[in-house]
């Protein structure tokens, strides 16, 4: 019997395995850690390696290690233990106590977790979390207080928030308030004191859960109730957020990026018009467009494609938001295609870009696990560059179902899916991750050159 190790190097190492059996590196590095390999895979293994059945580890025989104590279900007791006032309740019926923040509520949502080890202000503000709650893997929530400069959204997305330790005491120059006061005054709760290791576990493994975050004011639990609701909310497959956070009117934006002991600056010389459709648009988003030479008009999520034209536009941008883009995609995609039949560029960022590829034909699935953090490395199939991205998004555009003239153009280097297209007959390009950043690494920001380029380029 060969070692999963011998595989791999048989078929040329972790990267040219995971290409040859289509799928993502992150998946050969599981099967390192598990030291064995799935069965729906030993075929094509077979096939790739000319080794026999026997010689391939099996699945079975390996010793699993137990199961973490959070992660199995917990007895569904409506006494919180000594010191805790917040409970998240989850639809299997897993209870994890903790000590209750923010504000004293009781929220349900869809639970997820990010990896980002800053920002938190601006993935609580960010639009795409509508509908969730959010896990933070980095311990150190609140050490940086809150302030009104650093916000994706005037209020925030993200129902509620989970983290390991209290939250910290503000240490920065730039906070103006504590997270906690910041939290109350927007009537987010949190829950500080659980295992959030176990949790992320949990999330990666089987998936993001349903769960209602619980921080009453009265401190009282009725805990086969609260496993009820977590079990009766829908969850976000078919569900349309887009209309609850985008713009109810078109307004104009000039506002630039943050520069250190500048502040925000402002776009005097525009070299291009810019339509900026709102599906959830975090402001970093319109304030790199300005920056990078647009007079930015932002309209509703439900613009029409005539709405759209009537300003006018060189260019038209598709936005990020939350929820289902199938959903969206009943009033956006006839939008989109209005506009591509005109053939003004368009750029397309996260929901934006899943619904450019619905409207040029392509179909979208939710994954197993989203794709939430700043750490997210994706590889530019036509330079072979790889970039260091931000992302947030627990929906993809299907590879198999892109029709011929739209092409990959990026993919992700944790699990292969598609990370952007491009139309070879069209001038619209789009990128699952957010080049905006906010917070995050800033490699990306090229993009919206390349896209002002495009706008000149179909001008001259």
């Amino acid at each position: 019997m060969r070692t999963v190790e011998e595989i791999i190097a048989l078929m040329g190492g972790p990267e040219a395995a995971a290409q040859r059996l289509g799928i993502g590196t992150e998946a050969v590095r599981k099967w390192r850690q598990a030291r064995a390999i799935p069965t729906k895979h030993w075929s094509a293994i077979l096939a790739a390696t000319g080794l026999a059945l026997t010689d391939l580890p099996q699945a079975d025989s390996t010793p699993r290690p137990a199961p973490h104590p959070e992660n199995r279900p917990v007895s569904q007791t409506d006494t919180p233990p000594a010191g805790a006032t917040a409970a998240l309740v989850l639809a299997d019926g897993s209870v994890f106590w903790g000590r209750g923040f923010g504000a004293q509520a009781t929220t349900v949502a869809e639970i997820c977790f990010n990896t980002s080890m800053t920002g938190y202000q601006e993935v609580l503000t960010d639009p795409s979390y509508a509908g969730q709650t959010i896990c933070f893997t980095f311990p150190h929530i609140g050490n940086v207080g809150a302030n009104p400069e650093d916000i994706e959204a005037v209020t925030p997305a993200a129902r509620g928030l989970i983290v390991k330790q209290d939250l910290t005491e503000p240490a920065n120059y730039r906070a103006t308030r504590h997270l906690d006061d910041w939290l109350k005054s927007h009537g987010v709760p949190g829950i500080a004191g659980i295992d959030t290791r176990a949790l992320t576990i949990r999330i990666r493994d089987g998936g993001a859960p349903n769960g209602v975050l619980a921080h009453p004011a009265d401190g009282r639990f009725d805990i086969p109730a609260l496993v009820a609701q977590a079990k009766a909310w829908p969850g976000l497959e078919g569900m349309d957020l887009a209309k609850e956070v985008s713009t109810r009117q078109s307004y104009s934006w000039d506002e630039t990026e943050w520069a250190w002991g500048q502040g925000f600056g402002s776009q005097t010389a525009p070299k291009v018009k810019v339509v900026a459709v709102d599906y959830g648009a975090k402001r970093n988003i319109l304030r790199c467009l300005a920056a990078a030479g647009c007079a930015v008009t932002v309209v509703p999520a439900t613009a029409t494609a005539e709405d759209i034209l009537s300003h006018k536009p060189d260019g038209v941008f598709l936005s990020n938001g939350p929820g289902d883009p199938a959903a969206t995609g009943a009033y956006a995609v006839p939008a989109i295609r209005g506009v591509l039949e005109t053939g003004l560029p368009v750029f397309g960022i996260c929901l934006g870009h899943q619904l450019l590829a619905l409207a040029l034909g392509a179909k979208t699935y939710k994954l197993d696990r989203g794709h939430r953090g700043a750490n997210q490395p994706v590889k530019e199939l036509a330079t072979g560059k790889v970039e260091i991205t931000s992302q947030n998004h627990g929906f993809a555009v299907d590879d198999a179902s892109l029709p011929e003239g739209v092409t990959v153009t990026h993919r992700s280097l944790f699990d292969g899916s598609n990370e952007g297209i491009a139309s070879s007959t069209k001038p619209a390009f789009s990128v699952q991750y957010h080049p905006e950043a906010s917070p995050g690494p800033t490699d990306s920001h090229h993009l919206f050159k390349r896209f002002v380029g495009m706008i000149e380029t179909a001008k001259g």
